[in-house]
């Protein structure tokens, strides 16, 4: 069943659905549900006709920003830029902000655990079911040998790892998180130093026989290492909060149909 959506216009201003189709290729939505990217995409449509006339009742005119070399912004984008400019102006934090923002909850800023690794790769594609499954068996095969002799890890890792650490016994070094995938850091996390894991770890490369050598849980960073960061980053939460009340602020004055614009 084709879907249907209410006309938009902003003060008159008709929003074409063409022009939200097209938009929408820029707002992911679930499977299934591509109402939801719609309807994201003549919100943000609907919020940039408001500015755009808000930028003609101030009688502004474009000047575009260079992005990169002999790119430039659209002669639309510059006017938005230009009226955020002028009318969003939030309060910079002050070093006492900055500082309650990081008391408040030192433990985001712990640093990544690191820890020294070894592995022993059985590759396989994630979508050849038959090379996973010989992957399987044979780092199953391997993992039993391991566990009969633990000090066979490195030669077997020579002999059998798909990894370039095969030249090291299989050793990677010093790791720590987003260094390698989800699930081999998970199964780092559950071992104890001079431990295997129980079972070949299955990631989109293949099996991982994994043993943990050492490791050392991320230390909370002093106030010092992180107070750039965190004062940036409470700048931009203010500017979106303060772009927010702006944009709320013309569509209260406005005449929309179709899609609300106010935050609820």
């Amino acid at each position: 069943m084709k879907q249907t959506f209410t006309d938009i216009s902003v003060n008159g201003e008709a929003i074409s659905p063409e022009l939200i189709a097209t938009e929408a290729q820029n707002h992911p939505a679930p499977k299934g549900k591509p109402g939801m990217a719609w309807m994201a995409a003549a919100r943000a449509l609907a919020v940039r006709a408001l500015i755009l006339q808000e930028a003609a009742r101030r009688g502004l005119a474009a000047v575009p920003a260079e992005l990169a070399p002999g790119l430039w912004e659209t002669d639309d984008d510059a006017l938005v830029r230009q009226v955020l400019d002028e009318a969003v102006t939030p309060e910079a934090p002050t070093p006492a902000a900055v500082r309650a923002a990081y008391d408040a909850n030192p433990e985001r800023h712990r640093a990544p655990a690191l820890y020294e690794a070894a592995h022993i790769l059985f590759a396989a594609r994630p979508d050849d079911v038959v090379a996973r499954k010989i992957a399987r068996d044979q780092a199953a095969a391997v993992l039993a040998k391991v566990k009969v002799e633990p000090k066979a890890f490195d030669a077997l890792a020579r002999d059998h790892s798909a990894c370039a650490s095969r030249a090291n016994g299989g050793r990677l070094g010093q790791i720590s998180t987003g260094d390698t995938v989800a699930e081999f850091e998970a199964a780092l996390a559950t071992l104890a130093p001079g431990e295997i894991a129980a079972a070949p770890v299955e990631s989109r490369y293949g099996f991982h026989i994994i043993r943990l050598d050492a490791s050392a849980p991320g230390e909370i960073l002093p106030f010092e290492a992180v107070e750039t960061a965190l004062r940036v980053a409470l700048e931009k939460a203010a500017w979106v909060r303060a772009s927010r009340a702006f944009v709320d602020g013309l569509a209260s004055q406005a005449e929309v149909t179709g899609i609300a614009l106010r935050a609820a």
